[in-house]
């Protein structure tokens, strides 16, 4: 029965190499430049709804100590909620550049859709795009801009945590930690570099105009990935600046958790299916079951304990998650969760995404769209 220790030691041996990644991260990052060095940003801001922390994200953009920036936020809807905190906003930082275009758009991913029609307001020769719900630190800007410098350089993006109000959120929030910022620093390890993630994305305007805008990517769901794959075949590397961003989850219900993860999922397996299915191998916690369940209690022991120590690592490490440190116990239940949706994340094509239900075609487009409850 010693085989069945195997697979328990294949996934010990992939959070070995994220241990490796871990503790090379951030080597041969680009030196800081001097201000005068970079270049003006225009920061795009797609808004549907108001989400958690919306007003702190948006506030820690404002407060960005940048040579010349300006924000563009951009709704679909007239009466969105958030406007209200966008009027806040300029109400009591009224030098700030700040620009709000109602944008409404037949484009399939209605997201891309608005950031298509803020680029074509935007002024300055470099565009940042994140999500509405990001919270960054002081020196942001400067940090993720100045590897743009390097005209090698097409697009810089980074690592982020997340913020959570309730048990589901909370085991989203540890799997996000622990198991997906590992699998990234393991990507880079290994070469695999043409993804962006979308808590930061930065890039030139001249590189969107060369892929054929926002346009040209609006008919995929992974809008972040598709934009990484387009600029690096134009022959520019994406690249991880050393900063980490915040998101939040909010209070999330354990349905909203399925539903979220499930997208993602499906989205990913769609994406690039070879690394979907590949991740199977990695399912440390579920290895390390079966290893006990043969008696292989040497295997088991020494996989989970790989698998908690990498987690530690990477969410209170390198992502600063403090809640990574009360909840790292919980890392082999969220494990098993996350196996339930990677099950449940190799069928079908649907997925709901801000109350409507897409599917999706083999190669990640949208090809249907309906109103769905929320």
């Amino acid at each position: 029965m010693i085989w069945l220790a195997l697979p328990a030691l294949a996934a010990a041996c992939y959070y070995l190499l994220a241990l490796i990644a871990a503790a090379r991260w951030g080597q041969g990052q680009q030196r800081k430049a001097v201000r005068a060095e970079l270049p003006p940003v225009s920061i795009l801001k797609p808004v549907r709804g108001r989400d958690p922390r919306f007003y702190e994200a948006i506030v820690s953009h404002v407060r960005q100590k940048y040579s010349e920036f300006e924000i563009l936020f951009g709704v679909g809807d007239p009466a969105d909620p958030a406007l209200e905190d966008i009027a806040r906003l300029k109400r009591e930082y009224p030098d700030a550049p700040i620009s709000v275009h109602l944008a409404t758009t037949q484009a399939p991913n209605a997201k891309v859709g608005v950031l298509a029609e803020l680029a074509r307001h935007a002024r300055y020769p470099v565009l940042l795009v994140n999500d509405s719900d990001i919270v960054v630190e002081p020196g942001y800007l400067e940090t993720v801009t100045a590897p743009l410098l390097d005209p090698a350089i097409g697009l810089v993006t980074c690592l982020y945590r997340a913020a959570a109000q309730s048990p589901a959120s909370r085991i989203e929030a540890l799997g996000i930690a622990t198991e997906f910022m590992p699998s990234v620093l393991v990507a880079r390890l290994l070469g695999v570099a043409e993804f962006a993630l979308g808590s930061t994305m930065v890039f030139r305007a001249s590189a969107l105009q060369q892929i054929g805008g926002f346009e040209a990517i609006s008919g995929y769901l992974a809008d972040d990935y598709h934009l990484g794959r387009s600029i690096t075949e134009l022959g520019q590397r994406v690249v991880f600046a050393p900063v980490v961003v915040e998101t939040d989850l909010g209070a999330e219900s354990w349905r909203q958790t399925w539903r979220h993860q499930l997208r993602w999922s499906r989205t990913i397996r769609v994406s690039r299916p070879a690394g979907y299915y590949g991740y199977v191998v990695t399912q440390a916690s579920l290895w390390a079951l079966v290893a006990f369940s043969a008696h292989q209690w040497w295997a088991g022991t020494f996989t989970l304990a790989v698998r908690m120590v990498t987690g530690v690592v990477v969410g209170a490490g390198i992502l600063k998650d403090r809640k990574v440190l009360r909840d790292f116990w919980l890392i082999p239940i969220r494990d098993l969760l996350g196996f339930a949706v990677w099950l449940a994340g190799g069928f079908g094509k649907d997925v709901e995404w801000r109350g409507s239900r897409l599917r999706l075609n083999s190669d990640g487009r949208i090809c249907a769209k309906s109103q769905t409850l929320p």
